[in-house]
């Protein structure tokens, strides 16, 4: 039996892994991590860390994002909810809305949608359903 301290650091080497999406990959389908990700390519798909998401100049993402903090250069048409800071870089596209707790916007960022700021959010959830693929069988049957 694993005793609390080794939980402990097993969960910290967990949420200090680093993933990465290279620039020119295309990924169609749902991601979770409980570390950082950083993407330079595109994703069809969900993408929810515990973490750090970090979006290139080059990203595309097609989908919701749900994650502690972002950084966002790229594009990404979808929901994204942000539990602590997001940060709209001056190459950051978006078409979706956006809600989180601290917001940065740099001169030049474009963001179609509506924006709530302050509200507690939820805990994100890994291994739940809630977030789905926008091109997924599911999604085309309903």
């Amino acid at each position: 039996m694993l005793t609390s301290k080794e939980q402990k650091r097993a969960a910290d080497e967990i949420s200090n892994s680093s993933n990465v999406i290279g620039k020119g990959t295309v990924l169609e389908g749902n991601i979770e991590t409980y570390g950082n990700i950083r993407i330079e390519g595109k994703v069809i798909g969900n993408i929810k860390s515990k973490s750090k998401i970090a979006l290139g100049n080059s990203s595309q993402v097609e989908g919701n994002i749900a994650a502690q903090n972002a950084d966002i250069e790229g594009e990404v048409k979808g929901k994204i909810e942000i539990s602590e800071l997001l940060v709209l870089k001056s190459t950051a596209v978006i078409n979706g809305d956006i809600i989180t707790s601290k917001l940065v916007v740099e001169p030049g960022a474009v963001f179609n949608g509506s924006c709530k700021m302050g509200a507690a959010i939820k805990d994100i959830k890994m291994g739940e359903n809630g977030m789905r693929a926008p091109h997924s069988q599911e999604a085309r049957m309903n």
